[in-house]
Parts: structure tokens; sequence; C-alpha cells
């Protein structure tokens, strides 16, 4: 039987909720929560479930964004799919948002791009199979460009207006950036999908964050 997935992703303002299945999308929906998801959330996957026509207790696998992204929001989505994998006795897969935006790729190295603020991006370089070819990291945008290997690569990013100026006098000013949907739950409902018929899905208490950065509290306090 097919397995069904369902997909969150809470790590920005601009979340998403997706239902997957058999490598299709059967429901998507986007969520922005300007104060938050603690409130929203499960109303938002009741509806979605509700208008695919699917039960939760028939659900598979579920997924949720890891990070990099809001300290808060990654913590909400990750908390909510552990809670529903350990109450339905499922598996669960975790999806770096890095990995969600390179899946939407089409080159054989696609590096993906996120705004960490502070004058910093996360980024990660993958191939077309989503194996990391350069670690995720934190780090100034030229440094990362210029640290990036050498062949066609892909830029990829939710939000290309935020990176597109840098992009002068590189070896990228050429193509810029590719542009991938801000909802990213269905590309990694496809991905938890692909690793839960690969036997790789976890068990939901072993999810972890992939902040890739500390927190502002950490910081503050090493400071």
């Amino acid at each position: 039987m097919t397995p069904k997935i369902l997909a969150i992703d809470t790590t920005t303002e601009f979340g998403s909720v997706a239902l997957v299945r058999g490598g299709a999308v059967a429901w998507e929906t986007l969520v922005r929560a300007t104060e938050g998801f603690g409130q929203i959330l499960f109303d938002r996957i009741a509806m979605a479930l509700e208008s695919a026509g699917w039960k939760l207790s028939e659900i598979d696998c579920f997924a949720a964004a890891a990070g990099p992204g809001s300290f808060t929001g990654v913590r909400v989505g990750l908390a909510a799919v552990k809670g529903l994998a350990e109450a339905l006795g499922r598996r669960a897969v975790g999806v770096s948002n890095l990995e969600a935006i390179a899946w939407h790729g089409t080159a054989a190295l696609r590096a993906a791009v996120i705004d960490a603020r502070r004058g910093q991006i996360y980024g990660a370089v993958y191939d077309s199979n989503l194996n990391l070819v350069s670690p995720e990291v934190v780090a100034a945008f030229p440094e990362w460009l210029a640290a990036l290997p050498a062949g066609d690569i892909q830029l990829l990013s939710t939000d290309s207006a935020a990176f597109g100026a840098a992009l002068a006098g590189t070896r990228f000013e050429k193509d810029g950036i590719c542009e991938v949907p801000r909802g990213l739950a269905s590309a990694i409902g496809r991905i938890a999908e692909a690793r839960l018929l690969a036997g790789l899905a976890a068990d939901p208490a072993a999810l972890d964050a992939n902040y890739v950065r500390r927190s502002d509290a950490e910081l503050f306090w090493r400071e």
C-alpha cells in the first residue's frame, strides 16, 4: 500500500501543510502566521485532512521542517510531529529546510540559501540525489559564494530578492538565483516518503532540530 505522509513547515512566518502520497501532493495549504503557529497549526492540519478526505489515523509517516529557521517555529513543528507520531505509533522524519529548497532544483549541483539575518545566510550544496556536497553553514553571503565548488551550480532560495544585488561581479551574476515556493511542506513530504520507503524514517523521539546557528539566548549568554 502506498503510504500517506503529512508534512508541515513552521520555521518561518510563511509556513505550509501538505499531504503527500505516491510522490504526488494530495493537498497543500500555505499558512502565514505572523504571531506564530502554536495556536493555529492543529486547526490547519485538521482542515487539510478534511479537504483531502483523509483521516489522521491513516497517516503512515509525519514529517516536519527541522530548520534552520525561527527557533520557536522549529520547536513547534517538531513537537507537533513527535506528538502525533508517538500517539499513533508511526514513524517520523525531520527534513532540513535547505534540503527541501534543493529538492526543487534541476541541476547536478544545487546551492540552497536562506537569509539568516545579521548579515549572514544559511547555505549548503547538494547533488541531484540530495546528498550533501558542501555542509550546511552560517556565513556571510559573499564569502559563502566564493567558497562554492567550481563548475556549474544552481543557486536556489525562497526569496531571491534578498540576494540578487550581491551577485553582481560574481560568476553567478548571469544566471541569478532560482526562486522556489515559500511553502516547503510538499517537498518535505516527498523527501520523507522516499526515506520511509527506504527504511530511513525514525522513531519520533529521535527527531532533532537543525538550527545550524545557536540561539540568541546561547549567543548572549556566551558573550
